[in-house]
């Protein structure tokens, strides 16, 4: 699909080197940016998805390893690609862990896991992004949500990541209004089952998972200029599944 000339515009997509992660940032090395693959343990994943990026177009790529539920290792990470490819114009918050487990047998490690990585991880990002955006007066923060998450379904199973999904719409709310005057959009993707999700239910809206061109065609409007008075939404991408009927 026809992406946005991205062309001197540098992008980091938090949790690139698989997945979901992997295919927004390579769609968007296709449209000619400089690319930041950003992974916590998988180094060799990253350095192939850079190589990929490269071939696709990406007019630079680089790997950069960080926690990003930590301040100080979320600071390194963009002190690094602001040395090599200048501040980051467009940031994906991709990175989310997920523990499809009953909230009581879940560690509190586990626990701990997935609201940090899902929410804390957004908002570090998204904080370390903005001076650099407010100053050329121009950016675009797309956050991965999860369907249902608008209207604040939970289940025993998967709890605290329902609370974390319910966060980071929220938090993108707030941050819209919040940069409405500085250039700077924010925006949701709330997919449901993707073709790479660890579980499938029985039955599929349509019979079949999201695919990943189906996530990248919300970021490409996002990231299109001519939507620059789009912000604080929230696309879900479910295929019209009604989680009330589950």
């Amino acid at each position: 699909m026809d992406g946005p000339d991205l062309d001197g515009k540098t992008v980091l997509v938090t949790g690139s080197g698989r997945g979901v992660g992997r295919e927004l940032l390579l769609a968007t090395a296709d449209c000619g940016a400089a690319t930041a693959v950003h992974y916590h343990t998988s180094a060799d994943a990253a350095r192939e998805v850079a190589d990929q990026a490269r071939e696709r177009g990406a007019s630079a790529a680089m790997t950069v390893q960080a926690d990003v539920t930590d301040p100080d290792s979320v600071d390194g990470l963009f002190a690094a690609i602001e040395a090599d490819l200048g501040d980051v114009d467009v940031l994906v918050n991709n990175v989310g862990d997920f523990a499809p487990a009953r909230w009581d047998d879940l560690a509190f490690e586990e626990w701990t896991r997935v609201l940090e990585t899902n929410l804390t991880g957004t908002y570090l990002c998204s904080k370390r992004a903005l001076p650099g955006m407010r100053e050329t007066g121009a950016g675009r923060i797309v956050n991965i949500g999860y369907a249902s998450s608008e209207q604040g379904l939970v289940s025993p199973k998967n709890f605290p990541y329902f609370v974390a999904k319910k966060g980071v719409l929220m938090f993108t709310r707030m941050l819209a209004a919040d940069t409405q005057d500085d250039g700077i959009t924010v925006n949701a993707i709330s997919p449901y089952v993707v073709e790479n999700s660890d579980e499938f239910p029985d039955e599929l809206p349509r019979d079949r998972p999201a695919s990943f061109d189906d996530l990248i065609a919300p970021l490409y409007f996002f990231l299109d200029p001519d939507s620059e008075y789009v912000s604080g939404e929230n696309i879900e991408v479910d295929g019209g599944w009604l989680p009330e009927t589950v």
